[in-house]
């Protein structure tokens, strides 16, 4: 008696970088993984981050605090919000506001549409269920548009400003709660980061307020 063929299993792997891997999948196709945009240094520094991260998760204050500040960083609303204070509480602010939410929006469509379209990058693997709602991108892991809005925005806010730690330590943890929530691996936020510093330094060099 000939016994019907089993059924193929839907396997996915997913390697230390994140990335999926099909074990199905031709590695010489197009459907082929992408491999990690930074190459072995960038795969061992999410690994290390990740370890060192994972006792953080799961504690009740920890969690509110990154996963608020994550809440706080989609479309860039933390910063919008800065950017009208700023407006509205001092002189020739209201310039200062307008280049903000400028640099933003071209920010965003510069690091969300044109460089994550360059990669294919996965989000880290959760499977745990998460302590508070998170909204799901569906774009490419790498690299941050959090973190990248979240340093450009720190560096026109701190120009002229007495609180420049301030606006940095802040870009900061926003930055930092991409990991804390897995939504991003640490070389996706450190290539963000970078990137918004780039960003910001040539916005006040073109739109410069004095």
């Amino acid at each position: 008696m000939v016994s019907a063929p089993e059924p193929e299993r839907n396997l996915r792997l997913v390697d230390s970088g994140g990335s999926a891997v099909d074990p199905l999948v031709d590695p010489i196709t197009d459907d082929a993984p992408v491999a990690h945009p930074l190459g072995p240094i960038g795969r061992a520094l999410d690994d290390a981050v990740d370890k060192v991260w994972e006792p953080l998760r799961g504690r009740p204050l920890v969690d509110r605090v990154f996963y608020t500040a994550s809440e706080l960083g989609d479309f860039s609303l933390i910063w919008h919000i800065a950017g009208t204070a700023r407006g509205l509480t001092t002189r020739r602010g209201h310039r200062e506001a307008a280049r903000l939410a400028l640099a933003l929006g071209m920010e965003s469509a510069l690091v969300n549409g044109a460089v994550k379209s360059l990669f294919r990058r996965d989000r880290p693997l959760h499977e745990e269920e998460r302590p508070h709602n998170l909204r799901q991108p569906l774009t490419s892991s790498f690299p941050s548009g959090h973190a990248s809005a979240a340093f450009m925005a720190a560096t026109l806010l701190s120009e002229r400003s007495r609180v420049k730690p301030l606006w940095y330590g802040l870009a900061g943890v926003v930055a930092a709660s991409r990991i804390h929530v897995r939504i991003h691996h640490a070389s996706d936020v450190v290539v963000g980061a970078g990137a918004g510093l780039l960003i910001g330094r040539v916005v006040r060099k073109v739109f410069s307020l004095r």
